[in-house]
Order: structure tokens, then C-alpha cells, then sequence
């Protein structure tokens, strides 16, 4: 009796701890993608492309990446609000390769549309550093 109540206890610790370390996580790249689109809502594209995960860097070029937000970003118009709805953290994306992963999705409005949720998902860099590896906008 008393070994099965301290694996409950200890299985209840490291859940904890997991979940503490997940937060942290979460809290870091939450802040790194706050900092990021600050740039893009700012319309500094090709600052927003320099602070990027390398993985973003090594997918799409700088003149690309201030291209597609041209089209896509800019007719927007500014940010009007953005409320986080919701932040997983991963170990994996579709596509990506293996690695720490937060997708957070913002509920936002903008000047010319209303309704907007955007995604973002930061990456813990080779460097330690959370940086945007992803974003987009549906």
C-alpha cells in the first residue's frame, strides 16, 4: 500500500515538474512572438524576416517573405486587438523537423478585417533563443 501511494505521489511530482517545464516554456516562446509580431504589425517585414527562427530563414527568402506579407499582411491594416486563444507546446510539426515547438493562435482584428486568427509558432533556435518559425493568417 504505502509503494503504490508514493508512485501516485511521485508520478504526481514529475507531472508537475513536466508541466512546470512546459510553462516556462510556453511563457518564453509567448514572449518571443509578441516582440516578433510587434515588427510585423509595424509593417518591418524585413526586420520581422531577421529575427526569424533559421528555419523560417532557410524556407523562404527575405524578398519573399516581404512579399507575402505585402499581400496578405499589409491590406489588413492595423492591428486593431489580438487575444492569445490558445498555446501547445510540441516536440514536432507537420513538415518540420523534430524539435521545441509553441503554436499559439491570437484571435485578432485588424482596420479592415474584423475576424482574423493568426498563427504563430515559435522555435527554440540551435542558440537557446525562442524565435517565430511559422506564421500565418486565416
Amino acid at each position: 500500500m504505502k509503494k503504490n501511494l508514493l508512485c501516485v505521489i511521485g508520478t504526481g511530482l514529475l507531472m508537475v515538474l513536466i508541466g512546470s517545464c512546459s510553462q516556462d516554456k510556453t511563457t518564453a516562446a509567448k514572449g518571443a512572438a509578441e516582440a516578433w509580431l510587434k515588427l510585423v504589425d509595424s509593417g518591418n517585414y524585413a526586420q520581422s524576416w531577421e529575427q526569424a527562427a533559421n528555419l523560417m530563414k532557410t524556407s523562404v527568402a527575405k524578398e519573399q517573405w516581404q512579399q507575402i506579407l505585402d499581400s496578405n499582411r499589409a491590406p489588413l491594416g492595423p492591428l486593431i486587438s489580438r487575444k492569445l486563444t490558445s498555446a501547445e507546446y510540441k516536440e514536432g510539426l507537420p513538415g518540420a523537423p523534430a524539435g521545441q515547438y509553441v503554436v499559439l493562435q491570437y484571435d485578432s482584428s485588424f482596420q479592415h478585417r474584423s475576424s482574423v486568427i493568426e498563427t504563430a509558432a515559435p522555435t527554440l533556435d540551435k542558440d537557446g533563443t525562442w524565435r517565430v518559425s511559422l506564421y500565418y493568417i486565416k
